[in-house]
């Protein structure tokens, strides 16, 4: 058996010794070996020493100046010992030491003020607004950089007008709105219509989000809506032309008061309230004029909106095909295009895009061709880029068993069959199993035309085509996988809006079941209310489960006459990846089968950045 003792060295205080009891253990030193270190500090009436034993215990003593010399002797006749000696400090050294914790103390303090001097005394002005104050020589956007908004952009130069030249609107009786709200989706130009403004109209702009009246403190955003709205009457009376104020996502500031979910925020409700009380007075100086956008009107209170505050609502939609043709032009400006570049093609391949979505279409397309090393921006880019923006980015990496490569074909060839086969729902343009995004292939099927309403045959066929990819997966491997449910999420979306908002339901009539709450916590859309009995509910799961089996039914059957071709697309997709509707029209050889798709009207060919579409 063996054991193993560890000696650590004793851990304590320091003993203070008497000269004696040093001196005498100096002495017997040489027999006992207990002292191992010595450090000797001079000074200038008395030394210090420190010591340490043989056991690592430490001590200290201080010993007269008369006796230092005896001692050192003594001392360094041990060679036992470690001895040093240190110089003693200096006057200034002990004055430095002595006085670097107040001035530590004071440089702390003074840095802390410089601080708050360079930070503009933000630490005392927290009631403060934040508003930005735009001219024209900080702010080069104006109208000619807005296009597909053209509505938008005439009320909006009518208040500029205003400014510019009251009388013209005042002979007649009529008043400028003392406010503007813009409203409309996320990335269809509000913020950049305010922008514009401020570039066009020649008077103090102060911006700024709904968000900057928000603090931690209680009152700092009443305090900082009335020093805004003060700013903006000193700005009005000193331009002697007037003053806009612009607050983004107003939302933040002026959503519904008390819905009765969760108690209220009083601070909230003291900042809107403070809001109300300058939109309802500020404009007895005259000249100053809100714009406020957002992008969720819906959770707006109701006092807010009310005329006398906000006297105009303006949409700001999703462009058309000829907004959409004018906003890729502006967008494309900077950018070197090929010869073969139709921007009429793109525009028709991007319904439903925001003003936002196609600048993003134009930068991806500029930066594939950079990654093509090519001169210019062709077509190509121009399509990819669009693929890429709807789709996400192809991951042509990601490795996939020949039976999973197989499976994915033939669920896009079901969807592409039928596609072609139903005459009420857009051909599509694509199909392909190269991965993008999170799907693992997809079917290209953009809109035709700008399109807003749909009648039942088309959303049955809609329904119908988005299961095409679970039929063609029974009807090819006699199962289904786990990539429908995407799909099935589609199908049953669409069936129970049937039944529930649009009264498509023979059964049930044309009522629409499900209403709203109405809350506005997180706004009005919290929850639907099921306004309808147990009955009822059975008997609109009975009606979506009839719909969705009423296209089950028709797809099998389309997709069962016409297996041959469905074997030899999803076939051809596994060894080219990708097909076009052309290429897939000839390969299966329905030429004068397929419905042609309608055209968009034609386009003014006089469109430019300069001469927007009206």
């Amino acid at each position: 058996m063996m054991s193993q003792t560890s000696t650590m060295p004793p851990s304590g205080p320091i003993k203070e010794l008497t000269y004696s009891e040093f001196y005498q253990q100096v002495k017997n030193n040489p027999e006992s070996q207990q002292i191992t270190e010595i450090t000797l500090v001079e000074g200038a009436t008395e030394n210090t020493i420190k010591g340490k034993y043989a056991d690592g215990s430490e001590f200290r003593l201080n010993i007269p100046t008369q006796e230092y010399e005896t001692l050192v002797n003594r001392i360094a006749d041990d060679p036992s010992i470690t001895f040093e000696v240190k110089p003693p400090q200096t006057f200034w050294q002990q004055v430095f030491f002595s006085f670097m914790p107040i001035l530590i103390i004071i440089l702390f303090i003074w840095f802390i003020s410089q601080r708050g001097a360079q930070m503009g005394n933000r630490i005392w002005s927290f009631g403060k607004s934040r508003a930005r104050l735009n001219t024209k020589e900080n702010n080069e956007v104006t109208f000619k950089d807005v296009s597909g908004v053209d509505e938008a952009k005439e009320e909006l130069q009518e208040v500029i007008e205003f400014l510019k030249d009251p009388k013209k609107f005042e002979r007649l009786g009529g008043k400028i709105p003392k406010g503007v709200l813009l409203v409309g989706p996320p990335g269809t130009g509000k913020t950049l219509l305010a922008k514009a403004v401020a570039g066009e109209a020649g008077v103090p702009f102060f911006s700024l989000s709904g968000s900057d009246f928000v603090e931690m403190f209680v009152g700092v955003g009443a305090s900082r809506v009335r020093d805004l709205f003060e700013q903006g009457r000193k700005a009005s009376r000193t331009s002697g032309k007037g003053a806009i104020i612009f607050i983004d996502e107003i939302d933040a500031v002026g959503r519904l008061r008390f819905a009765g979910i969760g108690g209220g925020n009083d601070e909230r409700e003291q900042t809107l309230n403070a809001l109300l009380v300058e939109m309802d007075g500020f404009n007895n100086t005259g000249g100053l004029i809100l714009i406020a956008a957002t992008n969720r009107p819906d959770t707006l209170d109701p006092a807010l909106l009310r005329p006398g505050r906000f006297d105009r609502q303006i949409v700001v939609g999703l462009p058309d095909i000829n907004g959409r043709e004018g906003i890729l032009k502006v967008h494309t400006k900077k950018i070197k295009l090929a010869d073969d570049v139709d921007l009429r093609k793109i525009a028709q391949q991007t319904v439903y895009f925001s003003g936002a979505d196609l600048a993003n279409v134009c930068n991806e397309a500029a930066l594939l061709a950079a990654r093509r090393n090519r001169e210019s921006v062709g077509q190509d880019e121009m399509f990819a880029a669009v693929e890429r923006v709807t789709m996400g980015p192809e991951k042509r990496s990601r490795s996939a068993s020949e039976r999973e490569t197989e499976l994915v074909a033939y669920h896009e060839a079901g969807h592409a069959m039928l596609s072609l086969l139903i005459d009420e729902v857009n051909t599509f343009t694509k199909v392909s199993i190269i991965p993008r995004g999170m799907a693992g292939g997809y079917t290209l099927t953009p809109p035709t035309e700008d399109k807003h309403y749909y009648n039942k045959k088309e959303l049955l066929g809609m329904i119908t085509v988005s299961l095409g990819g679970l039929v063609a997966e029974e009807l090819h491997l006699g199962d289904t996988s786990t990539g429908v449910s995407g799909d099935l999420q589609h199908v049953t979306k669409t069936a129970r809006s049937m039944v529930c908002d649009y009264g498509m339901s023979e059964e049930l009539g044309t009522l629409a079941y499900g209403q709203h709450d109405g809350q506005g916590f997180l706004g009005r859309d919290l929850m639907k209310h099921q306004d309808y009995s147990g009955h009822t509910a059975k008997l609109i799961d009975e009606e979506v489960q009839k719909i969705v089996e009423e296209a089950y039914n028709r797809a099998r059957k389309l997709l069962s006459e016409n297996i041959d071709r469905l074997n030899k697309l999803a076939e051809a997709l596994m060894k080219k990846e990708t097909l076009t509707v052309d290429e897939t029209i000839e390969l299966l050889g329905m030429q004068g089968e397929v419905k042609q798709p309608e055209k968009f009207q034609d386009i003014p060919q006089d469109i430019s950045p300069e001469n927007p579409p009206a």
